[in-house]
């Protein structure tokens, strides 16, 4: 007997989502049935419902949750237990099985597939390797979203760049992604960290979680004043200018433009003395780059990606509650929209438009 559940669908096409009732099937050996406080809405879900689709889709992927039914297999949580729901493995270094994908069959005999997991619905199934086992007296709403939008931030910052006390940071993009990567900053104790982004709110609101300066890109270039902020008092032999640019820069949107940006905006090198700053893609893009390898080569910079912040689900998530019952990274602030299913079309569409300051969740 399967268990009934509201289920967010994309179908094909290009018409609206859709939220039917499901039966959520009996777990197979290594799955768990699990029933969700809250999920996460990620830009990544927009990107998918206003891009091609030839067939259904669920979608979503951070949530919490109670665990309600374990497959014959699964040792690592029982039924009963808080888990963080997450799209990366908990553990991938620890086992060679390869996670299964998440699909359920619709009213109509139709299948609906997921990229690993689906969390915008009420009860979820979902590999075992998905989940990770928390104390169940969390704060079971805003922690929804440590499973994509402060993993993604905060890993890129920590574990892809590896950033270190006294280094200057540069984030473009600051919505939920990006405020993570400001707070992981300032909890590294990067000096100065600058916050990018066209809207002037949200570069208020970054200040809030770190940021020491913001430059709103809408109203001045932003790798003049990135440079002008972190020029040495060296100089590259290659072209006779100062050496300038933050020695980490960081792309949360993953846009043309600042794909570019952050390249540009990353410290230059100078021959015999020191290689150049790193530029880490975060976001997800959906259009190609065009590099200058003459800076790339000549300043010795590096251009690297991150997915889903270099993250061990299992080893990082404690820190990241951590950090939010400490308040070096207050959820309760950063999560600063609630819908319920129901409006799930009204808040992808405040997601788009950019209407959204820091993170928006469902509530179940």
């Amino acid at each position: 007997m399967g268990t009934p559940s509201q289920v967010v669908i994309l179908p094909p096409g290009d018409g609206p989502l859709e939220i039917l009732d499901v039966e959520i099937p009996e777990p197979e050996a290594y799955q768990l049935v699990v029933k969700e406080y809250a999920s996460g809405i990620c830009h990544t879900q927009i990107s998918q419902i206003h891009g091609p689709r030839d067939a259904n889709i669920v979608l979503g992927h951070e949530a919490t949750g109670v665990v309600l039914k374990t497959g014959s297999e699964v040792t690592y949580v029982q039924e009963g237990d808080t888990v963080l729901v997450t799209w990366v493995p908990r553990a991938a270094s620890e086992t060679s099985r390869l996670p299964q994908h998440s699909q359920i069959e619709l009213p109509d005999g139709s299948v609906a597939a997921s990229r690993n997991i689906f969390t915008w619905s009420e009860v979820t199934i979902i590999d075992e390797q998905f989940v990770v086992k928390v104390d169940p007296d969390i704060d079971k709403e805003v922690t929804s979203i440590i499973g994509c939008a402060v993993m993604t931030g905060a890993g890129a910052v920590e574990n892809t760049a590896g950033v270190k006390a006294g280094e200057s940071v540069a984030i473009f993009g600051v919505g939920g992604v990006g405020l993570s990567a400001v707070a992981s900053a300032r909890n590294l104790g990067a000096e100065p960290i600058i916050a990018v982004d066209l809207d002037q709110e949200k570069l208020e609101f970054a200040r809030r979680f770190g940021a020491t300066h913001t430059i709103n890109a809408s109203k001045e270039d932003p790798i003049a004043a990135i440079k002008a902020l972190t020029q040495r008092d060296r100089y590259c032999i290659v072209d006779g200018l100062a050496v300038s640019g933050a020695d980490y820069t960081f792309d949360c949107i993953g846009g043309k433009k600042t794909m570019d940006q952050i390249l540009a905006a990353a410290r230059t090198g100078y021959l015999g003395g020191e290689r150049g700053g790193t530029a880490v893609l975060v976001g997800i893009p959906f259009s190609p780059a065009e590099l200058d390898v003459m800076d790339l080569l000549f300043h010795e910079k590096k251009f690297i990606g991150s997915v889903g912040g270099s993250c061990s689900p299992g080893h990082e998530f404690p820190k990241y509650l951590d950090w939010h019952d400490s308040g070096k990274l207050d959820l309760n602030v950063l999560v600063t929209a609630r819908y319920s299913i129901d409006e799930i079309n009204e808040a992808s569409r405040a997601l788009a438009e950019g209407e959204i300051s820091g993170r928006a969740i469902l509530v179940f």
